[in-house]
C-alpha cells in the first residue's frame, strides 16, 4: 500500500477525531499535516536509491522530481492558499450579498515547510522499513 494513501487516510481520521464529524473531503483534499505528496515522492526516491543505488541515473531523476514536488507543495501551492484566504476575507467583509451560488475559494492548498519535512521523513522511513521487512 502506498504511504501517500496512508497519510491521506490519517488526515481524514484526524479530522474526525478533532471535530467528531466525518469530512470525506479530507480524504482527498490537499494541504494539512503531513504532506502526502512529500511522503509519496520521498518514499519513491528512497526505494529507487535502495534498489538501484544512490549513484544511479534513475535515482537522480526521481530525486529531482521529488524536490520539485516538495518545493511546489511548500511554495507555490502554499502561496495560492494564502491568496485564497485574503480573497475570501475581502469578499466576506466588503460585499453584503456576494453572488448567489458563489463558492468560497479553497484555502488549504499547500503545506508549511514543516509539514513537507514530516511527510518526507515518513516517506523515507516507510521505504527503509519496507526494504527491511521484505
Amino acid at each position: 500500500m502506498s504511504i501517500g494513501f496512508l497519510v491521506q487516510g490519517y488526515k481524514g481520521v484526524a479530522e474526525f477525531v478533532r471535530t467528531r464529524r466525518w469530512n470525506l473531503r479530507r480524504f482527498v483534499a490537499t494541504g494539512g499535516m503531513p504532506s502526502s505528496h512529500a511522503a509519496s515522492v520521498s518514499a519513491l526516491s528512497t526505494m529507487i536509491g535502495l534498489e538501484e543505488g544512490f549513484r544511479s541515473s534513475i535515482f537522480g531523476v526521481t530525486l529531482f522530481f521529488s524536490l520539485i514536488v516538495m518545493y511546489d507543495a511548500a511554495g507555490l501551492r502554499r502561496a495560492a492558499g494564502r491568496h485564497a484566504e485574503v480573497l475570501n476575507r475581502l469578499i466576506d467583509e466588503h460585499f453584503k450579498n456576494p453572488e448567489e451560488g458563489a463558492q468560497r475559494l479553497m484555502e488549504l492548498l499547500g503545506h508549511t515547510p514543516f509539514e513537507v519535512l514530516v511527510g518526507a521523513l515518513l516517506g523515507v522511513g516507510s521505504a527503509v522499513l519496507w526494504t527491511w521487512i521484505t
